[in-house]
C-alpha cells in the first residue's frame, strides 16, 4: 500500500509518501518560521494562507522525488487534529479532494499519534510496548503504549508545554522565535552552575509536569540580571532545569510501568542535552531510549503518512470531512480491521 501523507496542523507544511513494503519513499517540508518570526509566534491566519500556497507544489515535488504518479497512490492520510482549525482544514480539504478524485480511501490522523509512532521509521525501531515522552511546542505528555491506538495517559503538563516554555524563555532573553534551537545554541556558552532555577513538581508524587513557575523564575532572574553577559548563563540554567525535569519524570514512568523502552518524540526531543540526559538515565535502569531521526522530530508529513498507512492497511476509511482542533490522544481506538 502506498500512502500520501499531508501535515498542516500549525506552521509547517509537510508531505510524504510511505510504502508499506518499501518504506518511506520521499518527504518534503516547508517551514513558516521566517514568516512568523517578526510576530514572536505563530499567526493562525497567516499560517492557513501559507499552507494553501505550499501544499500542492510540495505534493508535486514529493511525487517526483518518489518517482510516483497520483494514480500510484492507494490512500491519503492527513492531520485531522489537534492543531489550528484553519490550518487543519487546508490539509484536510486537499487530502479529501484528492481521495475523492482518485477514488481511494482517506483517513484523518491524530497529530500526536504521528509523533509517537515516528521512531518506528528509524533504522532500529522500538518494539511494543513502550513508554513515550511527547515533547513539543503545544504538548508535553507521558504515555504508555501497548500498540497502535492503545495509549494510556500517564502524566501531562498542567500549564505550559515544554516547547512553549522554551519559546517564552527565549523571548525573555531577546533570542526571538523559535526558542528551542536559540536557547540550545546560547546555553553552550553558559555556566549551568551560576544561577539556580527550580525544578517544579519533581516531588509531586505523580507524572505530571508544570513549567510556568520555571518560566516565571527565569523572568525574575532576568530582571535582576539584565546585562547581556548573563544571558548565556541563564539559558544554560534553564535548559539544565528543563532536562532534569523531563528526564526524572521519564525515568519514573519507566519504573512505574516496569518498561525497558522509552520513545521520545516531538520538536523538543531534538535537544542534544536532553538526549544525552535521557540516554544516560536509561542506562542506569538497563533501559533503551529511541529517538526519531532529527529531521522527523519536528512536524512532518512522513509521520502522518506512516500512521495513516497503518490504519488504512487495517481497513480504516473516514468518509466524513472533519477536523478536531482539540483531540485527546488516549481517546483513540486501535485500527479497525
Amino acid at each position: 500500500m502506498r500512502v500520501l501523507g499531508i501535515e498542516s496542523s500549525c506552521d509547517e507544511s509537510g508531505v510524504a509518501i510511505f510504502d508499506t513494503v518499501r518504506g518511506l519513499l520521499a518527504h518534503r517540508l516547508y517551514s513558516q518560521i521566517a514568516m512568523h518570526r517578526d510576530y514572536g509566534g505563530v499567526v493562525p491566519e497567516l499560517a492557513s494562507r501559507d499552507h494553501v500556497r505550499r501544499i500542492v507544489p510540495l505534493i508535486r515535488d514529493t511525487l517526483a522525488a518518489a518517482d510516483c504518479e497520483l494514480t500510484d497512490l492507494d490512500g491519503v492520510a492527513y492531520t485531522a487534529g489537534p492543531g489550528l482549525a484553519g490550518a487543519l482544514l487546508v490539509g484536510a480539504g486537499i487530502a479529501r479532494g484528492l481521495a475523492y478524485t482518485l477514488e481511494i480511501p482517506a483517513v484523518g490522523v491524530h497529530h500526536l499519534e504521528g509523533h509517537l509512532l515516528s521512531p518506528l521509521l528509524s533504522r532500529e525501531p522500538p518494539a511494543f510496548p513502550f513508554v513515550a515522552l511527547l515533547v513539543s511546542g503545544g504538548h508535553t505528555q507521558l504515555m504508555q503504549v501497548a500498540g497502535v491506538g492503545r495509549y494510556e495517559l500517564l502524566g501531562e503538563t498542567l500549564d505550559d508545554a515544554a516547547g512553549e516554555a522554551f519559546d517564552k524563555t527565549a523571548q525573555l532573553l531577546g533570542l526571538g522565535y523559535p526558542g528551542g534551537p536559540a536557547i540550545s545554541r546560547l546555553a553552550q556558552e553558559g555556566d549551568t552552575a551560576r544561577y539556580a532555577l527550580p525544578r517544579p513538581m519533581l516531588g509531586s508524587g505523580d507524572l505530571n509536569f508544570s513549567f510556568s513557575g520555571l518560566k516565571t523564575a527565569v523572568a525574575t532572574l532576568r530582571r535582576k540580571h539584565p546585562e547581556d553577559a548573563a544571558r548565556a548563563d541563564i539559558a544554560a540554567a534553564f535548559q539544565a532545569a528543563m532536562c532534569d525535569i523531563l528526564t526524572a519524570k521519564s525515568l519514573d514512568a519507566l519504573r512505574r510501568t516496569a518498561s525497558r523502552r522509552l520513545v521520545v518524540a516531538g520538536g523538543v526531543g531534538a535537544n542534544r542535552q536532553l538526549r544525552a540526559a535521557l540516554v544516560a538515565g536509561c542506562e542506569t535502569l538497563g533501559a533503551q531510549v529511541f529517538f526519531p531521526e532529527p529531521e522527523l522530530c519536528t512536524d512532518n508529513g512522513a509521520m502522518i503518512a506512516y500512521a495513516g498507512a497503518l490504519r488504512l492497511r487495517e481497513g480504516e476509511n473516514i468518509a466524513g470531512f472533519d477536523v478536531r482542533p482539540r483531540w485527546e490522544l488516549d481517546s483513540l481506538a486501535a485500527p479497525r480491521g
